[in-house]
């Protein structure tokens, strides 16, 4: 997509919910489709849109070396240039959001101090079906990161690279580059982006109409309104 369009859709699907995108999708028949598994899950309650940057890693099928202390962290420094590199990161585009297939392998392909990289280059969130690390720090930076689990192992001898902009799976979704993803509490959901402007278009009705019916609670409670019901 050329940055017009990438703007127009990520300003379009700004402040709209899952549940509505959700709901948007079924309007065009797709009932199971785009909705990542439950199991994929926020770190943090937050939120998060953006377009699909994908990767995808496999499990490590090689050997694993014996070495001493001083000669292992050279082996897992190494590690990173030649066999789990993240080469997709250097391509990362303002409105960018991180789609990782990692194979289920717990390990923490991503933690405290990549993520901050990536976010530095634009991405607005991440996703990835197996672990994450260093949570206490990635939550206190406030990362928007969605996982299958979280994990305290590092890649090596874990994981290896194989190849990235390409379609992948997570959480029971394809996703290919440049389609839409949205989440938030409720999970992750993808719109392929062909229909990315008539989903949008059926979700952000629904999202008026929501606020309204629950401004009308609210009035009618006496609590004071808040951005999630105002106009």
């Amino acid at each position: 997509m050329n940055d017009p369009e990438r703007e127009e859709l990520l300003e379009l699907y700004a402040d709209i919910r899952v549940a509505d995108v959700r709901d948007g999708l079924d309007a065009f028949g797709l009932h199971f489709q785009g909705s990542m598994s439950p199991s994929i899950r926020p770190l943090w309650r937050t939120r998060a849109v953006g377009i699909a940057r994908t990767a995808r890693y496999l499990p490590f099928d090689g050997v694993i070396p014996r070495l001493p202390p001083e000669e292992y962290w050279k082996w897992h420094r190494d590690y990173y240039k030649t066999v789990c590199s993240y080469p997709w990161s250097k391509e990362i585009e303002p409105g960018d959001f991180i789609v990782i297939d990692a194979s289920g392998v717990s390990a923490g392909l991503m933690g405290s101090d990549n993520t901050m990289g990536c976010v530095r280059r634009g991405a607005r969130g991440f996703v990835v079906n197996s672990g994450v690390r260093d949570t206490d720090e990635v939550i206190l930076q406030k990362v928007p990161f969605w996982s299958q689990i979280i994990s305290q192992s590092v890649v090596q001898g874990r994981l290896r690279y194989d190849g990235h902009n390409i379609p992948v799976a997570v959480g029971g979704v394809t996703v290919h580059p440049g389609d839409v993803v949205v989440a938030d509490g409720d999970g992750v959901v993808v719109v392929p982006r062909a229909l990315a402007r008539g989903v949008i278009e059926q979700a952000r009705q629904i999202h008026k109409d929501d606020r309204a019916a629950r401004r009308r609670h609210y009035e009618a409670l006496g609590l004071a309104l808040d951005d999630t019901v105002r106009d």
